[in-house]
């Protein structure tokens, strides 16, 4: 073989080795990159707890949100039957999930997760959607506010319905028609609040009059979505428990079901205390 040859091939295989320099990863540089996609901390599960005259789907719109945004989502199921027991549910499940948790209570789930929340070191904050706050000892019938429809002529407000177990004296109470579609559906489309009500769970009439516990709001911190035009629990009643709670407040221009009408605003609010506590 010719020298000049000799030189090409030399010249062309220097060159190839310089474009594989270039188009390969240093040594070790998969490695690190392995290493920092593990350090990628995961997002929090967003635990969703439901109130009264409500199930787990009233969540639904938001909870679609925080899953496209890469939250995992769990919606148990709240009793709503006692407030101490209900707490309880809501606590066990809260042990079955591991890494931080935002827990997120509507209306009466509110005082649950107020109570739920106490020993669960990876709460990391608690978001309340048009809900009640309760302190230690209070109960959360007078806790709706002065002119809450709710509070009205139990005659008016309720179908009572007895149920299996219960305390005497205790009954199941359901919404009626008109003052659902009306006023705990506000802002609701006619025909959805209409299903809404067809498919309501009642709550025990006891669950509204047992005595909250310790507040966990006292030691997490806290955020509150407060309807403008709730009927059931009054802004005014709102505002004082988010206050006392030392929460941060979102006002909104909705009624009760805020996370059916405004879901981008809750969303919104729960990714804020995500990224607060981070």
């Amino acid at each position: 073989m010719t020298r000049v040859r000799l030189r090409t091939r030399f010249a062309v295989l220097t060159a190839l080795a310089g474009l594989l320099a270039f188009a390969l990863p240093a040594p070790g540089a998969a490695a690190n990159a392995g290493a920092r996609s593990h350090h990628v901390k995961p997002k929090p599960t967003v635990v969703l707890v439901h109130g009264a005259w409500a199930d787990g789907s009233s969540w639904n719109a938001v909870a679609q949100r925080l899953i496209q945004d890469g939250y995992p989502v769990r919606m148990p199921p709240n009793p709503l039957r006692n407030l101490s027991t209900d707490a309880q549910t809501v606590s066990d499940f809260l042990s079955t999930v591991t890494g931080p948790v935002i827990l997120v209570g509507h209306s009466y789930g509110g005082a649950v997760i107020t109570n739920a929340a106490n020993g669960h070191a990876n709460v990391k904050a608690l978001v309340y959607v048009d809900a009640f706050a309760p302190a230690a000892g209070e109960s959360i019938f007078p806790l709706a506010g002065a002119g809450s429809v709710v509070l009205g002529d139990p005659a008016t407000v309720f179908d009572t319905a007895a149920y299996p177990g219960a305390p005497p004296g205790d009954v199941d109470l359901y919404l009626k028609h008109d003052l659902f579609v009306t006023s705990f559906a506000n802002g609701v489309p006619r025909s959805q609040a209409e299903l809404l009500w067809a498919a309501q769970r009642p709550i025990a009439y006891s669950a509204g009059t047992v005595p909250s516990g310790v507040p966990a709001y006292l030691t997490i911190r806290s955020w509150y979505v407060l309807g403008t035009q709730d009927k059931v629990i009054t802004p005014d009643a709102q505002r004082m428990m988010a206050e006392r709670a030392g929460a941060r407040i979102t006002e909104v221009r909705a009624g009760h079901l805020s996370m059916i009408t405004r879901p981008d605003v809750v969303t919104g609010v729960i990714e804020q205390a995500v990224r607060a506590t981070a």
